[in-house]
Parts: C-alpha cells; sequence; structure tokens
C-alpha cells in the first residue's frame, strides 16, 4: 500500500481521503494513520501547488544555476549546499554529475534580479568556483505534469 499511496499522492496531494481509501481498497483511518506514519518518517517532506505563473499577472522569472565548488574536507558538499539553499530566492539545490557540482534553481522578478544574486550572493562564496546560468524560458513539463496544451480544432468539418 505505501509505494502506491505514495504515487498517488505525488501527483495529486488534493485527492480526499475517502477516494484514495477506495483506490487502496483499506479503510479511511488506514490511510490517515500511512500518511501520519510517512510523515514523521520523513518520507513526506511537504506538500505543494504547481501553478502555471505565466497564466497570472505576476512576473516571475526561473533560471539553472550549475555552480562548480571546491568540496570541504571531511564535508564534502553538504556545507557549501547548506548555504545556498538557505537564501530566500533558491527553490531547490541538487548534487549532480558532470562538469559541474550543484545545480540550483532560482525564482525572482527580473532576469536583473536573478543574474545579481548570481553575481553578488552565489558567486562571492568562499568555496564557489564558477556558474553557468539558464534562464527558463518556458515550461512545457513540470513534476509530471505537462503544462501546455496543444490547441485541437473542434470545429465539424464540412465537405464541399
Amino acid at each position: 500500500m505505501r509505494e502506491e499511496l505514495l504515487k498517488i499522492i505525488e501527483r495529486n496531494s488534493r485527492i480526499d481521503l475517502k477516494e484514495l481509501a477506495v483506490i487502496l481498497g483499506v479503510e479511511e483511518i488506514d490511510v490517515v494513520n500511512e500518511l501520519q506514519s510517512l510523515e514523521d518518517e520523513g518520507i513526506i517532506c511537504g506538500y505543494h501547488t504547481m501553478i502555471d505563473w505565466e497564466k497570472t499577472s505576476i512576473e516571475k522569472v526561473s533560471a539553472l544555476i550549475e555552480v562548480r565548488v571546491t568540496p570541504q574536507r571531511g564535508q564534502g558538499f553538504d556545507n557549501i549546499a547548506e548555504r545556498v539553499y538557505k537564501y530566500p530566492e533558491v527553490t531547490s539545490v541538487y548534487l549532480i554529475s558532470g562538469g559541474y557540482d550543484l545545480l540550483v534553481t532560482l525564482e525572482g522578478k527580473s532576469l536583473k534580479e536573478i543574474s545579481g544574486f548570481v553575481s553578488d550572493k552565489l558567486s562571492t562564496l568562499e568555496s564557489v568556483l564558477s556558474t553557468a546560468t539558464h534562464f527558463i524560458l518556458k515550461k512545457y513539463k513540470d513534476h509530471g505534469t505537462i503544462l501546455t496544451k496543444k490547441y485541437e480544432d473542434t470545429r465539424e468539418k464540412v465537405s464541399p
């Protein structure tokens, strides 16, 4: 039940508990207890709402920043990652393989704001060797959800 429960709520964290119990073939109290257990164990870390900001009037810019760092002796990448993720502009930090060490996701009001963060805060951290900034121009799919729908012509075809 645990794996199936996690898959379902990862796609829709607002699903009704009664509906979830029916899908899983268990009692609602069992779902409530399992969710509480998953939260207590730190497996469920939070619940989030995905918003397509392009459909709002709110100005928001997102960027992916590749960061090369010097790992600290005995600490590896953990300390520098912690320093980076504590900034409120930072929405995610990943340790990655390849030419860079960290992948940092930022959100801001403008390209200038993000560029300023990278040059004034991120690049000046002691362990940071270099950065590469990639601005997100359009999201097609995010967290498994397709954000752009193709236009489908629903008009009926008329033959001469």
